[in-house]
């Protein structure tokens, strides 16, 4: 298959099989109105009256009753049973930022697996919306402005070496790692700078930050940061 079966130049919405909270949906639709569904993603999207342009997955999930009024022409096969759906999607889906709605919730091992194919396509910029919270990783140089005092929570996914501006508790020189350091509930003091040298590092934000945290990394990718 192509590496890029779905080359967009604007952001799409990739619906996931697991909780969608509407209000989250809406608001990511208005940024990207296209929506891609990860394989049981399409009864998702059904569900909340819009109809996924293209379903890509092993398609083992989705339902009879969306295969039936699907058209054959947007179901994508990915047989191999070595990854996710969402890592079949962020395979072949090429978008200058991806918004992920039903990949965090409900469950723990869903959310943590989303996590680690974060790490393994740093090259796509893809924001994970919760039920509370949204994550990302951090591209090289990121900048944002979220309002004092907000929680702005690091996890490495890997060994990381970064520095900070703008965080109540700095980063310069700690070694995050997966079972090492990590930085919860730091806060935010003024506009945020992050340079990651080495590693991946999670970013997690509440949800109310989508918009921003959409522009910031739309704007940072045009930059080449």
């Amino acid at each position: 298959m192509s590496p890029h079966l779905l080359q967009a130049s604007a952001p799409i919405t990739l619906l996931g099989g697991g909780k969608v909270n509407a209000n989250h949906l809406s608001r990511a639709l208005a940024l990207a109105p296209e929506i891609v569904a990860a394989d049981s993603g399409a009864d998702a999207a059904l569900a909340a009256g819009h109809r996924p342009g293209r379903v890509i997955g092993d398609l083992d999930s989705v339902s009879e009753a969306a295969l039936a009024v699907l058209p054959p022409g947007c179901l994508h096969r990915i047989s191999e049973q070595e990854s996710t759906d969402f890592e079949k999607c962020l395979r072949v889906v090429d978008a200058p930022l991806i918004l992920g709605l039903g990949f965090l919730e409900p469950r723990l091992d869903h959310a943590l697996a989303a996590m680690n194919v974060l790490a393994r396509f740093p090259g796509r910029r893809c924001i994970l919306l919760g039920e509370t919270d949204l994550c990302f990783l951090c591209p090289p140089d990121l900048r944002l402005a979220p309002p004092e005092g907000a929680r702005l929570s690091l996890f490495p996914l890997s060994p990381v070496a970064a520095t900070s501006e703008g965080l109540r508790w700095p980063i310069a020189g700690i070694d995050f790692a997966p079972g090492g350091r990590i930085g919860t509930s730091n806060e935010v003091t003024g506009p945020v700078r992050i340079t990651v040298a080495s590693g991946a590092l999670a970013v997690i934000l509440p949800v109310g930050e989508l918009e921003a945290t959409a522009a910031a990394l739309m704007a940072g990718a045009a930059a080449g940061g």
